[in-house]
């Protein structure tokens, strides 16, 4: 089986899979019991907690354990927004829905991409006003892995944050980045970034689905969506999801010290798929940033194709691709961020995700355009 559809799932790494196994039998205390076992249970959990807040060069406090990215967009945007009432938030339209969907519970205004979906940083700044509390911009983009210039907006926002300063608005403007698809291929590192909030999400680390982390900076206030037992600082009660948190951790630790060697590999995949896909299926329009694009990340149009019945012949040869984002794959409109890149409605629906990963190999690239190249001349 040739699977290619890695930003929508990775397999769990032998090595996470290791360090969970102790918290499902041997180590399952409840990690607020006051006895010694549950506390040996509570120092692992701590210790993962810090192992992530090295990797993001971050304090241990910053570091929130959530159930996935959903849950931490979810918090970063809820979270910052309903203390502010009036206030708004600044996204771009290409965000995931975990972002947009809780954004458009608040007054909210959207920022424009380019055809290759990069983040128009003029037509930004122009969307940020007094009353902003919080601008949202995804790292990397999980369908046409687009990688945005976080760092220029952090900049950016910093310039407002002196101009507010200046005239006595005192209303805080904070930066969050979902980086759920970025995390295997690019720097991380907060203070680098300049970011106050930051989604991981483990499902697309080589980790347990239903596992991710907030990063809020020290000077965030936040305010919980789950309230109860008082877990988390108070942010995000339920019992820990030891087990979870230490995989994630272990698996942020291995994605982070890859990264480099992973992102040349398939980056020279990445290469050899264009260069094939031109050669044998010349009518087809890459789609995305080819300078600033995931290295995993190969988005084809190919008119004049039904992209469902594609996948269902790709299927049926084994190999396992998407047309978008695996949250909306049973959503019948065409994708929301290739509307906002300026693809036509019929070319979205004739367009393919296909995302590699660390089991990726040559024969898999010759493999697939090989057999879009018979799918297409039948």
């Amino acid at each position: 089986m040739v699977y290619l559809d890695h930003a929508a799932a990775t397999p769990v790494d032998s090595a996470v899979l290791a360090a969970m196994q102790p918290y499902f039998i041997d180590k399952f205390y409840n990690p607020s019991a006051t006895y010694m076992a549950a506390q040996q249970v509570r120092a692992d959990l701590e210790r993962a907690r810090a192992d992530v807040a090295r990797q993001l060069g971050a304090r241990t406090s910053e570091i929130i354990f959530t159930a996935g990215g959903t849950e931490s967009d979810n918090l970063a945007i809820t979270g910052v927004m309903q203390q502010f009432p009036g206030a708004n938030v600044v996204v771009t339209a290409i965000e995931h829905d975990a972002v947009l969907e809780p954004a458009r519970q608040y007054m909210h205004a959207t920022a424009s991409v380019d055809e290759r979906g990069m983040i128009d940083v003029a037509n930004l700044e122009s969307r940020i006003n007094d009353k902003t509390v919080l601008v949202s911009i995804m790292y990397a983009n999980n369908e046409v892995g687009t990688v945005q210039p976080i760092r220029q907006i952090a900049q950016l926002l910093q310039k407002k944050r002196a101009e507010r300063r200046k005239n006595g608005n005192t209303l805080p403007l904070y930066l969050h980045t979902d980086a759920c698809q970025a995390a295997n291929y690019l720097d991380l590192h907060v203070s680098r970034l300049g970011v106050d909030l930051m989604t991981l999400n483990g499902g697309k680390i080589y980790g347990p689905k239903q596992s991710g982390v907030l990063y809020a900076s020290s000077h965030v206030q936040l305010q919980p969506l789950v309230r109860g037992g008082g877990q988390e600082r108070d942010l995000r009660s339920g019992t820990e999801n030891v087990a979870a948190c230490v995989g994630f951790a272990k698996a942020l630790e291995l994605a982070q010290a890859r990264r480099t060697d992973e992102a040349q590999r398939l980056g020279t995949l990445q290469s050899l798929a264009f260069q094939r896909i031109t050669e044998k299926l010349p009518g087809a329009v890459i789609n995305g940033s080819q300078k600033y694009r995931l290295p995993n990340n190969i988005h084809i149009t190919l008119p004049g194709q039904d992209n469902e019945r594609l996948l269902i012949e790709l299927d049926g040869r084994d190999i396992l691709a998407a047309a978008g984002s695996a949250c909306s794959a049973s959503d019948e409109e065409p994708s929301h961020v290739l509307r906002a890149m300026g693809v036509s409605d019929d070319a979205a629906q004739s367009s393919l995700r296909i995302t590699t990963g660390r089991e990726t190999t040559e024969a898999d690239i010759r493999t697939l355009v090989d057999v879009l190249d018979q799918l297409v001349k039948q």
